[in-house]
């Protein structure tokens, strides 16, 4: 059975760090998605599934 997710039990500085990640994944995802577009590579198309992923897990409060 899963715990109810408390974000005012983490580490002062882990929430700090959430709050940053959670206002610059996007731009950077956007960033990332048009060099990927301009300049398609198998790098940047895995790094661009992986800011997406974890863009998704930090907007639904998963992490």
């Amino acid at each position: 059975m899963r715990k109810n997710y408390n974000p005012y039990l983490l580490p002062p500085w882990l929430r700090k760090f959430r709050f940053l990640m959670r206002h610059c994944i996007i731009p950077l995802t956007v960033f990332q998605a048009i060099r990927t577009l301009i300049f398609p590579t198998t790098l940047d198309i895995i790094l661009l599934f992986i800011l997406i992923f974890i863009c998704y897990l930090l907007l639904t409060d998963f992490i």
